[in-house]
């Protein structure tokens, strides 16, 4: 059949589009790359690296100013897309009939075994993260959380670790993951059943058809772009603080740490150096190989390292607060995700609407910034697996990793601290030592050593997992979608990239000058969110109806049915 005859035939409804043509130049540099996208998105970065180089007091000033007004103005925004985010995931895997679609042709396996797939989609999603905050957020909680500013608990008693789990499991379950599966389902589900290319822009596709292969396309590539940048550099920084307090624990030298006890500036370069080195050598080799074998090896790390603080540690106080968090958890999860705090207008109504600022809306924002880069990623692993299988994967499994980290390793500090025996060393050190601190408190000084060298080692798999996943992803996006072509070139430049971000921002404003940072960036990209929530709601319900009416929902079966397609969706 022609495609004249298929354009007048009576159809119920139009095949899915299974082409984008997305412009990108033919030879020289940029060769493979969209230019369009490529160069604003080096550009607004290359800014900021020397704005903040040579500029730094206007650089903090405004960027501070800026950001009291988007979490002022936008918190509730988050708060509500957020919850909109996990509501849409639930039915997306629940409704049967949609969960049995498939990302990808209907008989094609997945690419990737489950263990592998399961180490790369937490290793590149929270690996960094759950070292630092496994401590550092039950800790927090324990000192000050709501239930604490409303009197109901005093801070670091025993009735105020049970809110504080409450709280640590609300920021580290269903609002990250949904997030993320979401945004990789968007554009997994496009690129893989459909053919398109696997970019964001593909994923408002089935809203917008062939107008994202223009201008407002190239506009959703660069917001994702920076995105990815400002959210994978937060991730980073975190985890190079962490770093180097491993390295000042394991005596490498006073040099490491500022009068503060922070990261030193020369710590911090010779740190980024080593680390994104490391990460760019491993984006050279692809997917396939450097970051599979990486990610293997930081999640058989990170079991291992687990298992000990399960069999050492606070074991049976943290399986119990792992039991009654998750009740909590499940239980407050619809109040907790919908509540705005404070507005009262009172004082003790001004410090709550703080502290959810502070908290919760930082990380719904960090999730969101966070989501181009492992919404990609997961979609490009995740090929040929189920909508259900998908999306319980990527958000039930580690969702409960992440419980599990922080009820026995966050638990043992708590417990190590309720009973007196830390006397307030691990609750007073800063974030990126408390996991240190809770190991020298712990053990005795050399078997903490040990393992304090195993979380140095397990940290830097998981930054250099992090960091290469980004240039590749980044690299994805600026080649509309192409993951094979030679990109060694612009390879070094991300890689250099995210350094000099990590670095200047680290160096100049401290980790809080990056959270800043990340949260006026992720503004653009959340909107970019909600309306592929949109998107892959009316994708698949239309190819439900395909599928009724024996009208083809695949690229493949488009070809095999009436050859190159124009379809209206």
């Amino acid at each position: 059949m022609s495609e004249r005859a298929i354009e007048d035939a009576d159809w119920p409804i139009d095949p899915p589009l299974v082409d984008l043509d997305i412009d990108t130049h033919d030879r020289g540099f940029y060769e493979g790359f969209s230019r369009e996208v490529t160069i604003p998105g080096k550009v607004i970065v290359s800014l900021l690296i020397m704005w903040a180089i040579f500029f730094p007091v206007s650089a903090n000033e405004t960027l501070t100013a800026a950001n009291s007004t988007i979490i002022a103005t936008f918190g509730g925004w988050y708060v509500y897309l957020v919850a909109f985010l996990i509501v849409t995931s639930l039915v997306l895997a629940l409704l049967p009939k949609v969960g049995s679609l498939r990302i990808g042709p209907p008989d094609e396996a997945p690419e990737f075994s489950r263990f592998s797939w399961f180490s790369m989609l937490f290793g590149a999603g929270i690996g960094i993260g759950m070292l630092t905050y496994s401590t550092g957020e039950p800790l927090a909680h324990f000192v000050n959380n709501p239930d604490i500013i409303r009197g109901s608990v005093d801070a670091q008693s025993a009735e105020a670790v049970r809110p504080a789990y409450m709280y640590t499991f609300l920021h580290w379950g269903l609002g990250a993951w949904c997030t993320y599966a979401l945004v990789g389902l968007a554009i997994g589900y496009v690129a893989h059943r459909r053919g398109l290319p696997l970019t964001i822009r593909s994923a408002l596709a089935p809203l917008f058809g062939r107008v994202m292969e223009g201008p407002v396309g190239h506009v959703v590539d660069i917001v994702a772009v920076v995105a990815t940048i400002l959210g994978v550099a937060v991730t980073m920084g975190l985890g190079v603080e962490q770093f180097v307090a491993g390295l000042a624990r394991l005596g490498l030298g006073d040099w490491l740490l500022s009068a503060d006890g922070s990261a030193s500036p020369l710590a911090i370069v010779v740190s980024l150096v080593a680390l994104v080195g490391a990460s760019t050598i491993s984006a050279l080799s692809g997917v396939g190989r450097g970051i599979k074998w990486l990610s293997n090896l930081n999640m058989g790390l990170s079991v291992g390292l687990l298992a000990l603080f399960g069999a050492l540690g606070a074991g049976l106080y943290g399986l119990q607060l792992l039991g009654i968090g998750l009740w909590d958890y499940v239980r407050t999860l619809p109040q907790q995700s919908l509540s705005l705090l404070g507005g009262d207008g009172t004082e003790t109504g001004a410090a709550l609407r703080q502290w959810q600022l502070d908290w919760t809306v930082f990380y719904w924002a960090w999730w969101i910034a966070f989501a181009p880069f492992v919404g990609m990623f997961i979609a490009r692993i995740s090929r040929g697996r189920t909508i259900r299988e998908y999306i319980l994967g990527v958000t039930i499994v580690p969702s409960l990793m992440c419980f599990v980290w922080m009820a026995l390793v966050g638990g043992t500090a708590i417990e190590l601290e309720l009973s007196g025996v830390a006397g307030g060393r691990i609750v007073g050190a800063a974030m990126s030592d408390q996991l240190y601190a809770t190991l020298a408190v712990l053990f005795e000084p050399g078997f903490a050593l040990i393992v304090s060298s195993l979380v140095v080692l397990l940290l830097m798999t998981y930054l250099v997992t992090s960091a290469d996943s980004a240039i590749l992803i980044v690299n994805t996006i600026n080649g509309a979608g192409d993951d094979e072509g030679s990109r060694r070139y612009h390879i070094l430049f991300w890689g250099a990239a995210i350094a000099f971000v990590v670095g200047s921002m680290l160096i100049l404003g401290g980790i809080d000058a990056i959270r800043i940072t990340m949260i006026i960036g992720a503004l653009p990209f959340s909107f970019v969110v909600a309306v592929m929530c949109v998107s892959i709601l009316k994708a698949v319900a239309y190819d439900l109806i395909r599928k009724k009416h024996g009208v083809p929902t695949t690229a493949q079966g488009c070809e095999e049915w009436a050859g190159k397609v124009s379809p209206a969706e």
